[in-house]
């Protein structure tokens, strides 16, 4: 500021009356120092500009709770827009993840699945029933989110007969979390709603009953790999064995649950508006035969869990555990050779899908040859929508036809 000063006493002194002999000379210095003295205002006058949006910022979201940026930032916090909707910032995009050791198959046969695909915004999610609280629909990151606001909110899958037992001997469950690591997110075995009266017996420890994520951070090694990022949650049950994952870390592994799980209710009951909570992509599926039992049995393998972004042939990254599984049988099996075949639902036109899912197919046979498997041992092949195994008309339906199906085949 200092600098700033002396150059305005400069300026004045330059613009005092000058002798006529130097009046040309002094006028072209006084323009030249005038311009740079007006560039050195600007950037400062942006710098007050820039410190006072940032000390009215809470004001502007409606969100003052006395804390900094700093703090906010540790707390974990998503950021959200002058309407109040969560902005996913660059740091939280594109995980960089390489799950090599991912070892969890998502069941073969989809009972449950929501995409959020034509939900509106700030209304209740179309599929599934509140069991109390504050739940809506909302954007983040350009995709649709369920969002847990406040009132300990709990909701549960909308399917029929939810007062039954609802969950087969052999099941899994995946979703993708925004991770705030102040608070907690749990998922209860039974249908809080519907099925009260037997909730006592389905504990994992004298007082829980569920699964419960807490500050999940500190499960990890790499703590800051997954703070304010989506991080997508696992849980595989089968006929007793209990086994829990983020990403590609297993958290959890019980080999004899002491309960029989009977139901889902997802809670966040720490949510507020402040600290909100952020789930997409939920998914139940029904585990299936073993894969080397489906070679034996079917002569194919059929993977509805391997994922890929919506229209590309990009794998997402929990597509690792069927990958890796079928790596582990080619390695054991070395006779085995597949036919790799792409399948996808009726969404988009004929042609597109034909492509798309030949596409598929290929990358995830590029993906089979990085991991050591040999391309002799692999063909690959597209169907589009022209095989489904299942109806187009249900979410449900049309994840079981989005598949990767791979074809035991003998060929040279």
């Amino acid at each position: 500021m200092k600098k700033l000063l002396m150059l305005f006493a400069m300026l004045g002194l330059l613009f005092a009356a000058p002798v006529p002999a130097e009046a040309q000379i002094l006028d072209k210095i006084s323009k030249k120092v005038k311009k740079k003295v007006d560039r050195k205002v600007d950037r400062e006058i942006d710098k007050s500009i820039d410190k006072g949006m940032e000390e009215t910022e809470d004001v502007i979201t409606g969100e003052d709770d006395g804390t900094t940026k700093e703090e906010e930032k540790k707390q974990g916090d998503v950021p959200v827009d002058e309407k109040g909707q969560p902005v996913e910032t660059t740091e939280s995009q594109d995980p960089e993840l390489v799950w090599s050791k991912y070892d969890f198959v998502p069941g073969d046969k989809v009972l449950f699945e929501d995409n959020l695909v034509g939900e509106e915004n700030g209304e209740f999610p179309s599929r599934w029933d509140l069991v109390k609280g504050t739940v809506e629909n909302a954007e983040f990151g350009g995709e649709n989110i369920i969002m847990f606001r406040g009132g300990n909110p709990k909701i549960i899958p909308y399917l029929k007969n939810r007062e039954q037992d609802y969950l087969p001997e052999v099941f899994t469950i995946e979703f993708d979390l925004y991770v705030n690591n102040v608070n907690s997110f749990e998922v209860f075995f039974y249908d809080a709603k519907n099925q009260r009266k037997s909730a006592e017996h389905r504990s994992l420890t004298a007082s829980y009953n569920g699964l419960r994520l807490y500050n999940i951070g500190s499960y990890i090694p790499d703590k800051g790999s997954i703070e304010n990022k989506w991080a997508h949650i696992a849980v595989a049950y089968t006929r007793g064995k209990f086994k829990a994952y983020i990403n590609e870390t297993r958290l959890i592994n019980i080999p004899r649950l002491e309960f029989e799980p009977t139901g889902i209710t997802l809670s966040a009951y720490s949510a507020t508006d402040q600290y909100k909570f952020y789930i997409k992509n939920f998914r139940l599926a029904e585990g299936g035969v073993k894969y080397y039992d489906q070679v034996l049995q079917d002569g194919k393998i059929v993977a509805t869990g391997i994922r890929f972004d919506t229209g590309k042939a990009t794998l997402k990254p929990e597509s690792m555990g069927v990958i890796n599984e079928i790596v582990k049988l080619m390695q054991k099996y070395p006779e085995i050779k597949f036919s790799v075949e792409g399948h996808t639902d009726s969404d988009g036109d004929d042609a597109s899908n034909l492509k798309l899912s030949d596409d598929r197919a290929t990358t995830v046979a590029n993906t089979l040859v990085k991991l050591g498997i040999s391309e002799e041992r692999l063909s690959t092949k597209g169907f589009g929508e022209s095989v489904p195994i299942d109806t187009n008309q249900s979410p449900e339906g049309k994840a079981n036809n989005r598949r990767v199906e791979f074809v035991k085949v003998e060929f040279n």
